[in-house]
């Protein structure tokens, strides 16, 4: 089962990687949301290994992280947006 998850997980994260660098650049709200899913998931797996869950913590801290890192990244974006 846990294989099963893992290979479930991975092909998520390469499509998701896949799609997203189709375009240009990426935007500071992608960058954003991007970070703040790699902080979120290590932090995630992190705390979920505490309690035996190292997968589920990791894609619950990430999920958490991908919404305030696009948050925070919107927000710098539009600073960015008014300064010009």
């Amino acid at each position: 089962m846990k294989e099963k998850t893992k290979m479930l997980m991975a092909g998520i994260l390469l499509s998701v990687t896949l799609i997203g660098c189709a375009g240009g650049p990426l935007t500071t709200r992608e960058s954003g949301a991007l970070v703040g899913t790699g902080l979120g998931a290590a932090a995630g797996g992190i705390i979920g290994s505490s309690v035996h869950h190292p997968g589920a913590g990791a894609a619950i801290g990430g999920g958490l992280g991908l919404v305030t890192g696009a948050l925070i990244g919107d927000q710098l974006q539009r600073h960015e947006y008014r300064r010009w």
